[in-house]
């Protein structure tokens, strides 16, 4: 049995048809219903289905079936995703192996952190990823939601976590390292990862005409480096992705993910990213706290569409009401940003997330970010 045979078809006349309307409209100048909800669903959505965690992510077709089939649930997008935070590496050597409880993860560091150890180091061009894993996976994936979720269908390719996926080469530590005392070999190992990426994006944007690209600065933060830091190996190397990925044929549509603390450094990410109409930028904290939408709308309302923030500290906290207020100083912060809003959490809503908690979201978007009713 096909897991598309384990669920209904989406009601696409009703529910579908609407939610399609409203994910377009702040791309289209068009406001339609209530400002939308992406809470970055993963692997809950499979724990909703009766699944595990692991089930999402050694099975990309029944995890992105769950992600579909949920967001009709709690009125979410009506686009699909299935992804995890480091593709590309296993091109590059390293091995993943598989946890009941986490995304895959590196079994360890690869190579030597020497000018020696990374000397042979180079990006994987287009040909040899072809014959990888991560392209394969991504071609079968899109071609089951092709077949069973048509409406749903968004190719991305993911450049995701390019200093961290970088530094898990050869340890993220004698990375940090690096970016003090060997600075050409750390960028040595970012663009290495960065340029594979690139061709990843061309590759997926050949078979399918375009290709979302979803890009983060996640190590790259307040936490670990200083301003001039994430700008040197995250926001600059964030720009040049996108720039030769447009150049390849990816795109339009453009999501940043500035995880983690960008307490001063989300500053350094307007002049150095690249900008189409089709953009979403999204920040996670302030220091300790999920970044204001008041001051993302200050930075980026002229160049990107807004991605609010609601810690997902509370998502696991049985306490509806407060996601409900947080969700409603959010909106209300947010909800005129002049290229559109939507209401999220700082990162992925977290595998065991509290179903109230999410109609909590929702209930607050239509409570105070339905259009024309401010």
């Amino acid at each position: 049995m096909g897991y598309e045979e384990l669920f209904p078809t989406n009601d696409l006349n009703g529910w579908h048809a609407n939610a399609a309307k409203r994910f377009a409209s702040p791309f289209v100048d068009n406001y339609h219903d209530r400002i939308d909800v992406d809470p970055i669903m993963l692997s809950n959505a499979a724990v909703h289905c009766g699944f595990t965690i692991r089930d999402f992510y050694e099975k990309p077709e029944l995890g992105i079936h769950c992600v579909g089939y949920i967001a009709e649930l709690f009125d979410l997008l009506p686009v699909t995703h299935w992804f995890f935070s480091l593709p590309w590496v296993r091109e590059l050597g390293m091995t993943l192996v598989y946890k009941d409880t986490l995304p895959p993860i590196p079994t360890g560091p690869i190579y030597e952190p020497t000018a020696e150890g990374i000397e042979n180091l180079k990006p994987i061009e287009k040909e040899d990823l072809l014959k990888g894993s991560t392209i394969p996976l991504f071609y079968n994936l899109y071609d089951y939601v092709q077949k069973n979720l048509p409406h749903t269908l968004v190719p991305i390719s993911y450049g995701f976590d390019l200093v961290g996926a970088s530094a898990e080469l050869i340890g993220v530590e004698n990375f940090i390292m690096w970016t003090f005392t060997e600075p050409d070999l750390a960028h040595k190992l970012v663009d290495t990862f960065v340029e594979t990426s690139i061709n990843g994006a061309d590759a997926l944007s050949d078979k399918y005409g375009m290709a979302m690209l979803i890009v983060g600065s996640v190590l790259a933060n307040n936490d670990i480096f200083a301003d001039e830091q994430v700008e040197e190996y995250g926001a600059k190397k964030m720009g040049h992705y996108v720039d030769q990925c447009f150049r390849k044929g990816a795109g339009p549509q453009i999501f940043y993910h500035l995880c983690g603390n960008h307490e001063t450094s989300y500053k350094v990410f307007r002049n150095n990213l690249v900008w189409s109409p089709f953009t979403v930028i999204h920040v996670g904290y302030k220091g300790r706290i999920d970044f204001p939408s008041e001051l993302l709308k200050q930075e980026f309302q002229d160049v990107a569409t807004c991605m609010g923030s609601v810690d997902t500290k509370l998502m696991i906290n049985p306490n509806p009401k407060a996601v409900y207020e947080r969700s409603k100083e959010c909106l209300l912060d947010g909800r005129d940003a002049k290229k559109g809003f939507i209401l999220g959490n700082t990162c992925e809503t977290p595998p065991y997330t509290i179903p109230g908690n999410l109609l909590a979201m929702t209930r607050a978007a239509r409570d105070f970010g339905t259009y024309g009713t401010w």
